[in-house]
């Protein structure tokens, strides 16, 4: 399992930029700032994002089918274990422009969107 995994890291109203983040729970929540919870994009592909995010208030940070992502979040790579690695630099371009936009929310709209544990994408 590799230490660090090299991520795509999507801040509120930032534009995304490519991190490393230590490939430890504990790593993976400080860069999320809470627990995780993960999002299967597609295979071996998942987005990492704080679970309680809406909960407790954070900003919206970017729409998701019919959901909106609160607080800070990241794509990493995923192995067929459920491991987490790092991207490919294919997949760290794909997303990268999947999330190039920052958007803005209100947190009545934030609040309203569907749960996001309810969404995987995979194709």
């Amino acid at each position: 399992m590799e230490k660090t995994i090299k991520v795509i890291m999507v801040e509120p109203m930032k534009e995304p930029y490519p991190a490393e983040v230590k490939n430890t729970l504990e790593g993976l929540q400080k860069a999320v700032g809470g627990y995780i919870e993960t999002v299967y994009l597609e295979d071996n592909v998942v987005l990492i994002c704080n679970e309680e995010g809406k909960l407790i208030g954070l900003p919206g940070n970017r729409s998701f089918g019919n959901d909106i992502i609160a607080g800070t979040f990241f794509v990493a790579g995923s192995n067929d274990d459920g491991d987490f690695m790092s991207l490919t630099e294919d997949k760290i371009r794909q997303y990268s422009d999947r999330f190039q936009k920052p958007e803005a929310f209100t947190q009545e709209q934030v609040e309203d969107a569907s749960a996001i544990f309810s969404l995987d994408f995979r194709v």
